[in-house]
């Protein structure tokens, strides 16, 4: 390591200023040829040293002035920003050679002053000046970092035009100006023109053009091209290759070029090791980078952020949070990268309290202003589902960008809060943002979930009229959506629309066929994702024995579970077990369900004992039934719908006191039953029943359409079975009480309200009753209506005939 010794370079800077200040005395006594050089290489010293006002009271003082004289200064005050010292400069000198245009225009580039130094350039050439290879290269280079492809092009025809195609120095800046402006392939077929003419500033030009453009390999392919050929590479070129290494996670070659930059002597270039951390970092190397790391003789901001989001990638997060509390304690300059980083940590690992002191941290050090920090801030809140300081955040930002939006809306669909994530994006496209793929993929899974279907459509024509490409994650959303929503043709239409499809996909259309009383359909399917060569995973095969058991394909559903494990490995877990325990229940194999049951190689949890208990239900096995109560009550003691089925199952075996007994007890314990409610959704509106439901504005139209639909339906062959009448009262209350069910209000309300021939769409937060089940098939055939419900277990599909669902009551 260097130690620089600082007494002596404070004497040699003493003794430089000493120097000039003798210079300037002398010149006045030498002869005048002899004065005007030692003028010039004293104004020379002063403007490179930045003493630009010592350098004009010289030139002011100079009796003679030459062309170096005047082109001197006016460098000075160009590369120092002083343009209007420079114009007026440039106006006064005598002699105005290609050299003082090119360093006005130099000027003009080098501060990004577009408009200026293209007026320039247009009036030296009309001035008869001819702009050389410098001026040329100075243009070009304002192209590249301000991306001005049109200019750079007419730069280009300049070139041609003036025959500077073939110099090296000028086709550099070509090559160079092309592959910052995303044109790789005109920048390519420059680069082979001059086969014989590549220094290695245009090597590492190419080099970096590839990897900037994201042709990580040919950017490889090119460097190893370099290296054959001989040319040296530089602190410019090795950043340029490892960042494409780490594009393609190219470790190995990586590791080479590591070794090549140790032989060249770059290993202690910051730039150069940033990249080597990074590279290693994303290449999951996160030992090796860290090597790295600790040998730097500086605390570079840059690489410790670089090795921080490495460690955040792979899930490593406190170590992440062990490199952010040393950052800090080296005081190192924490920016708006390094916060994202840290508060995806605790996004990860919950953790409240150090999250908040981290943004304590941000707010003391000025960064609560950045809009990327804000936004890491609302995802990190959203995210461990504290959503009032999520929206605390986000009502705060001054400029809210799509991002900010999208964080907030994706955090409520997240943490099942759909209606606020949709009044959000509503409020999001009034403020004019445009939506992008993620926050409508989000959008729309709040639709499916609140079955919205009107909206959900709105959202789909939204995504149309956005102009966005395809994309798997919102097609995906769409296909859940109109399953979900009962239209699941629409969703299939969605499906065949799609390039790209995968495990979700294909999961995503199984289930909603499932669901929608398509069971057949589903198998169909789950052939079709074996032959395409996707692999299904955990969800699939839920979707898929959800199938069987709502078919009654009790072989294939055996034949789908064996196979889970032994062909996919895939351990079956408590959702496939209840499945298979309702399947059997279907088949009236109680027994079997039981063995299933004890032998499960995971504890049977409260979705496996439900399964079994609506089984008993259905099959009427009521000392089963009690068993997989039981076990409810233990597992959900708080859980009413254990405690109304075990009551449904005692009123229907006509023990009365048995029944009165469990409701006796969960009023005792302070267990209180879900009230079942019925929604349809008319004109944009949802309109919400509750049984024997008065509070609607149209309650006597209503009630007054029950009436006739009870007396057309009776006509047609419908008896109301009264074993779903849970109250001990005569037939004729029993019979009233069952024609006022939520559902149907809900579907008299739709049969007033909705078009003749539109389908009913009708959805309920419990289990649909046995009754209203079999009302529904008769509503159906006698008002020629498509009547689709939706319950807590599937969607029931009548058409005037049986229900999708195989009428399992």
């Amino acid at each position: 390591m260097i130690k620089l010794n600082f007494k002596f370079l404070d004497l040699s800077f003493k003794s430089f200023h000493q120097c000039i200040h003798v210079r300037t005395m002398h010149f006045h006594f030498a002869n005048s040829s002899q004065s005007k050089i030692d003028s010039n290489w004293v104004l020379n010293e002063l403007s490179k040293s930045g003493r630009i006002n010592e350098a004009r009271k010289l030139f002011d003082k100079m009796p003679e002035r030459d062309e170096f004289t005047w082109n001197t200064l006016i460098a000075a005050y160009a590369t120092s920003g002083k343009l209007t010292e420079a114009i007026q400069l440039f106006k006064e000198t005598p002699i105005k050679s290609s050299i003082t245009w090119n360093l006005l225009i130099s000027g003009y580039c080098l501060h990004g002053m577009e408009t200026e130094a293209f007026h320039l350039f247009s009036r030296m050439q009309f001035e008869g000046q001819r702009p050389n290879q410098y001026t040329m290269g100075s243009i070009l280079r304002l192209c590249s970092t301000l991306g001005l492809l049109q200019r750079g092009k007419q730069v280009h025809g300049y070139v041609i035009k003036t025959q500077f195609e073939s110099n090296d120095y000028v086709v550099t800046g070509l090559v160079d100006m092309y592959a910052k402006c995303n044109c790789i392939l005109e920048a390519e077929y420059l680069f082979k023109m001059m086969p014989n003419k590549r220094n290695h500033v245009m090597w590492t030009a190419m080099v970096a053009g590839y990897s900037q453009n994201g042709e990580a390999f040919k950017a490889i392919e090119c460097y190893r091209d370099m290296v054959v050929e001989g040319v040296a590479s530089n602190q410019f070129t090795f950043p340029s290759v490892l960042t494409a290494c780490a594009a393609v996670q190219a470790r190995n070659f990586g590791t080479q070029v590591h070794s090549f930059i140790v032989r060249s002597g770059f290993e202690a270039n910051v730039f150069v090791q940033s990249a080597l951390i990074n590279m290693y970092a994303k290449c999951r190397d996160l030992d090796s980078a860290l090597i790295v790391l600790e040998n730097m003789e500086v605390d570079d901001v840059v690489s410790w952020n670089s090795m921080l989001v490495g460690c955040v990638r792979q899930g490593c997060e406190e170590e992440a949070l062990s490199l952010f509390r040393k950052m800090h304690a080296r005081d190192m300059k924490l920016g708006n990268f390094t916060y994202p980083s840290v508060l995806n940590c605790f996004a990860s690992t919950k953790d409240m309290n150090n999250a908040m002191s981290v943004h304590c941290l941000i707010i003391k050090t000025g960064f609560e202003a950045y809009k990327l920090v804000n936004n890491a801030l609302v995802d990190m809140y959203a995210k461990q589902g504290n959503m009032d300081c999520a929206f605390q955040v986000f009502n705060h930002m001054p400029n809210k960008d799509v991002v900010s939006w999208t964080s907030l809306v994706t955090g409520y669909a997240r943490n099942n809060h759909h209606e606020e994530a949709l009044k959000l994006f509503c409020d999001m496209r009034l403020a004019g943002i445009h939506p992008d793929h993620v926050v409508l993929a989000s959008a729309l899974s709040a639709c499916a979930e609140l079955t919205v279907l009107e909206l959900g459509q709105q959202v789909h024509a939204d995504f149309v009229k956005s102009g966005l490409q395809s994309s798997t994650s919102v097609d995906n959303s769409l296909v859940t959506m109109y399953a979900k929503c009962g239209c699941i043709d629409d969703a299939s239409r969605v499906f065949d629309s799609m390039q790209i499809r995968d495990a979700v996909t294909w999961t995503a259309l199984i289930v909603g066929y499932a669901r929608n009383g398509k069971g057949k359909d589903s198998v169909r399917f789950y052939d079709q994702i074996i032959a395409s060569g996707t692999k299904p995973d955990y969800i699939t095969f839920i979707g898929l024995l959800f199938a069987c058991s709502h078919a009654g394909l009790l072989e294939r559903g055996r034949l789908y579970f064996a196979s889970m494990e032994k062909e996919y490995g895939i351990k079956p877990g408590p959702e496939h077990y209840a499945c298979m325990i309702d399947l059997l229940g279907r088949s009236g194999k109680l027994v079997e369900a039981e063995m299933l049951l004890n032998e499960m190689d995971v504890e049977p949890d409260a979705t496996v004992w439900k399964a079994l208990l609506a089984a008993c239900r259905v099959q009427g096995n009521l000392e089963l039934g009690e068993r997989a109560a039981k076990n409810l009550f233990e597992l959900e003691s708080k859980n009413a719908v254990p405690y109304i089925m075990l009551s449904n199952m005692y009123s229907a075996a006509g023990k009365w006191e048995d029944a009165a007994r469990i409701r006796r007890t969960m009023k005792w314990k302070g267990i209180s039953k879900e009230p079942g409610c019925s929604w349809i959704e008319v004109n944009s509106r949802v309109h919400t029943f509750m049984s024997e439901d008065r509070g609607h504005s149209r309650t006597t139209e209503i009630y007054s359409k029950i009436d006739e639909i009870m007396v057309l339906i009776k006509e047609s062959g419908y008896e109301a079975d009264i074993s779903f009448a849970l109250h001990n009262m005569d037939k004729e209350g029993k019979e009233l009480g069952l024609a006022y069910h939520s559902e149907k209000l809900a579907v008299a309300f739709g049969l007033l309200s909705l078009p003749r021939g539109a389908p009913v769409r009708i959805f309920k937060n419990l289990r649909v009753c046995g009754d209203c089940h079999t009302a529904m098939k008769y509503i159906s055939r006698v008002f020629h209506r498509h009547i689709i419900l939706r319950d807590s277990n599937c969607f029931h599909h009548f058409k005037g005939g049986p229900c999708s669902c195989g009428d399992y009551w």
